[in-house]
């Protein structure tokens, strides 16, 4: 997903999102290591803006996603760590940002209980001839 050769080094970041003292997301992003290595996304604070901003400041912004979604069950690990009842799903986000040029610098793996999750979306269909 981000155009790696194989072995090639990558800088994880893993997050726990919590909302009124409650888990609701679960976030991992991958980097490409010779792009953010020695830099504030390798730190546990990115700083004011976050990854996308540092990236921007690399010469690297994203201006592209993508994203794949499902709908799915939970490893015992993933429902303790969303704290999740016995039975209720999880979404899976994978996002990849892009660059101008097409390059992939992030994979996010996002996981987050489906029984309480949200996503509204607005598309707008390209003028007509």
């Amino acid at each position: 997903m981000l155009n790696l050769e194989p072995g090639a080094a990558v800088i994880v970041r893993s997050r726990k999102f919590v909302v009124e003292d409650r888990p609701v997301q679960i976030a991992t992003s991958y980097l490409p290591a010779d792009l953010v290595r020695d830099t504030a996304i390798a730190q546990p604070n990115t700083g004011p803006g976050g990854s996308y901003a540092r990236l921007a400041e690399l010469g690297a912004e994203p201006v592209a996603f993508s994203e794949e979604l499902r709908a799915r069950m939970p490893s015992e690990e993933e429902r303790t760590a969303l704290n999740l009842a016995a039975g209720t799903p999880v979404l899976e986000i994978c996002r990849t940002a892009f660059t101008e040029d097409e390059r992939p610098v992030e994979v996010n793996q996002m996981l987050l209980d489906a029984g309480s999750c949200f996503n509204g979306q607005v598309h707008r269909l390209p003028d007509s001839p």
